[in-house]
């Protein structure tokens, strides 16, 4: 039998359409209950990464309070400090009952400090742009973390600390939207 591109493309068709019912199930979901996380972070990464986002936001938060032209987000900079400061309060005392103990003073990561650089450099209407985009990227990075960190954490108290936390920044993060959303 001699086979032309045509006859070619039919038994491929037919192939793939009768490997398909294979493929489904092997493709059939697992109940959520089963869901493995897709990244493990331990208590140091995450402690690590949070002190420098949560120092990063008060400060940049700080800087908006006297560089922000629009009073929408020196108020969404004023609720940021208030529970970014309340929030490494309590993760600095649950360390301490745990004897790992916060560093002191806290050190900005380099892209942390890079950013703060950055929006110190800014004024005027770039500044707020600035200010709000930064807010936008940062908070969407930190639930990211909190919500990885609540649902594979190895420490179940600093595992409570980020369920705990994870709906004020949640919070924020759709106070800093309708900020967005009016300029």
């Amino acid at each position: 039998m001699k086979m032309n591109l045509s006859n070619l493309s039919y038994v491929a068709l037919s192939v793939a359409l009768l490997a398909q019912p294979l493929l489904a199930e092997e493709l059939t979901p697992k109940p959520a209950g089963d869901a493995a996380p897709m990244m493990v972070v331990d208590r140091s990464t995450f402690v690590s990464v949070v002190s420098s986002a949560n120092e990063f936001e008060i400060k940049s938060s700080e800087l908006a309070l006297q560089n922000a032209s629009s009073g929408d987000l020196k108020g969404a900079a004023k609720m940021i400090i208030a529970d970014h400061q309340k929030a490494g309060e309590k993760l600095k005392g649950i360390l301490d009952k745990k004897e790992a103990p916060l560093p002191s003073p806290i050190v900005l990561s380099p892209k942390h400090q890079k950013m703060l650089d950055q929006l110190q450099a800014a004024k005027g209407k770039d500044f707020d742009t600035l200010y709000l985009d930064m807010q936008v990227q940062a908070h969407l990075e930190a639930i990211a973390l909190f919500r990885t960190y609540a649902g594979s954490g190895d420490d179940q108290t600093v595992v409570g600390f980020a369920k705990e936390t994870l709906p004020s920044l949640e919070t924020h993060l759709s106070h800093v939207k309708m900020v967005v959303a009016k300029q």
